[in-house]
């Protein structure tokens, strides 16, 4: 802005030109005989002329001529930016961030005059928040773009991302997006269990827009009765809370019975009748009388996606994956150094959100048997065991150095893919059971099958894959009592699945990434993401 204020002649520069002045001035005699000089030549172009009349005469074509040659070709070193044509003053103003153009208004009257330019405002609501095609929609409801970006987006830019809401132990996924001439906060729901591939489901809980009188206006979106009445409040840093002021809107004719039957058809697809098992009856009732609560008036607070590392074993994100009889789960894969973690966006009453619910040691891998062994689960067991076994000893003397070549490939080579690379190398150099039928390396997808009596929700699984490791998964009594670590075995299938096997539970949880695209998600860097993860394990321990 000071930049801009001296080449516009205002503030300093204005000291400046005085002290130009002033320079002048002290010419002195310098001055003088310059007068002289130009009344001398003044004198000899009247006598030539032919008297004052004639040059009186002379003097307007000649002023003409040398406006019109001033207009034509411009100032051909402009000093300031107001000697620029506004069409190029419109076109670098574009490029500023919004947020500057209020600040360049009070420079001059100029800018403030061509600031009101529609083309400049479109280009920042373009390119700061994604508005293309829903900008010629605007003339239908009369709003210009520069009261479109001053009065919705730029005041409510904060509440764009991803959000966890407080919701007890049950969290979830707000992600709050520009969606047309609206801001939504969309809650994202998984698919029906068991069914991880499908793809998220979306629940609009609140919009804000200016269709009316060119107003911001908060509508709540929950219920069956369209939009009414709701207020959002931004007062803390990375924390909106929403209120519904029309409660009764949530409100079904039929009373509880059918607001719970509608919802239970939404959230599981199904039935109660449907659902046989008893403890899971018991889960989904809770659950609903849990979160029906708070008609949509939460409190949420900002997450982030972690950042990817070149060493990352794979694209860090959000990924939907099975837990039993609660159904399917949000969780967040991130890598930390050698360990690569998954972290619950959702939970339920045993391991709340926002807890580590999984584990990998990137400096483990595990070494599959053939097929055959693989069905086993003691042999499962034993690989495993073996590993958390030597972990243990580990802990409690630090300077042993970990056993096998894959581990020490492993450290050499640091985590992520390196991991891979070595891991492989090693699966390959190290010796087959008896009866195995193959005694040549193992290429890069390896068969994979799960030990029988392993419970999965999903019959349909990989059946082949990258590597494994050791890891540790969190099993706790409901209310989160009596947490543990259990040991387990972590399976990258692919780039966009893994597996965990949990050898306690006996069961198996698959995942599969959450493909939807996130918009003002990522984390800046890797201290702001962990900063974050250890808050949100504070919000629900």
């Amino acid at each position: 802005m000071a930049v801009c204020a001296r080449l516009c002649g205002v503030g300093q520069s204005r000291r400046c030109r005085r002290r130009q002045r002033h320079n002048q001035q002290d010419q002195g005699s310098d001055s003088d005989m310059d007068e002289e000089e130009g009344e001398r030549i003044v004198g000899e172009t009247q006598s030539v002329t032919g008297g004052p009349e004639n040059s009186a005469a002379a003097r307007p074509s000649v002023a003409h001529e040398a406006a019109a040659d001033s207009a034509s070709t411009g100032p051909p070193n402009p000093q300031s930016l107001l000697d620029l044509p506004p069409e190029l003053l419109v076109e670098v103003f574009s490029s500023l961030p919004g947020t500057e153009l209020p600040n360049l208004a009070l420079v001059c009257k100029k800018f403030r005059q061509i600031l009101n330019t529609e083309t400049i405002w479109r280009r920042r609501c373009t390119e700061e928040f994604g508005m293309r095609e829903d900008l010629r929609k605007m003339d239908v409801v009369g709003v210009s773009s520069r009261e479109l970006y001053a009065k919705l987006l730029h005041p409510y830019r904060h509440i764009l991302g991803l959000w966890q809401p407080d919701i007890g132990p049950y969290g979830g996924l707000l992600n709050v997006v520009v969606d047309g001439l609206y801001i939504i906060g969309w809650m994202y729901l998984p698919p029906h269990d068991p069914r991880v591939e499908d793809p998220m489901r979306r629940r609009p809980l609140f919009r804000i827009h200016m269709w009316e009188s060119n107003k911001v206006a908060v509508e709540c979106m929950y219920g069956h009765k369209g939009p009414h009445k709701g207020d959002i409040q931004t007062g803390k840093k990375d924390e909106f809370s929403t209120k519904c002021n029309q409660t009764d809107h949530h409100r079904m004719p039929g009373g509880r019975q059918e607001e719970f039957r509608t919802w239970l058809e939404e959230e599981w697809g199904r039935t109660l009748e449907d659902i046989f098992h008893e403890h899971m009856q018991e889960l989904i009732l809770m659950k609903f009388i849990y979160t029906s609560q708070y008609d949509n008036c939460l409190t949420y607070r900002r997450i982030y996606l972690p950042p990817r590392m070149p060493s990352d074993l794979l694209q860090p994100g959000l990924f939907k994956g099975t837990y039993g009889s609660h159904g399917l789960e949000i969780i967040m894969l991130s890598f930390h150094g050698p360990c690569a973690r998954a972290t619950k966006l959702t939970g339920d009453p045993n391991v709340p959100a926002g807890q580590l619910t999984l584990d990998v040691d990137l400096n483990r891998p595990v070494c599959l048997p053939d097929l055959e062994h693989q069905r086993s689960m003691e042999e499962l067991s034993r690989l495993v065991l073996g590993v958390h076994e030597e972990a243990q000893r580990e802990v409690q003397n630090p300077d042993v150095a970990p056993q096998g070549a894959a581990s020490e490939g492993a450290v050499a080579g640091g985590a992520g893919a390196a991991v891979l690379e070595s891991a492989m190398e090693a699966q390959s150099e190290s010796p087959q059971p008896a009866s195995s039928s193959s005694s040549s390396a193992p290429s890069e997808a390896q068969p994979f099958v799960l030990p029988l009596g392993v419970m999965t929700r999903n019959e349909v699984y990989p059946r082949t894959c990258k590597i494994c490791f050791y890891g540790t998964g969190l099993i706790a009594g409901h209310g989160f009592t009596s947490p543990e670590r259990t040991p387990g075995l972590f399976v990258l299938f692919d780039e966009d699945h893994f597996g965990f096997i949990w050898l306690e539970l006996k069961s198996f949880s698959l995942y599969s990434r959450l493909t939807d695209r996130l918009a003002h998600a990522y984390a800046p860097d890797m201290e702001r993401f962990e900063a974050m993860l250890r808050n949100m394990q504070s919000w629900t321990s």
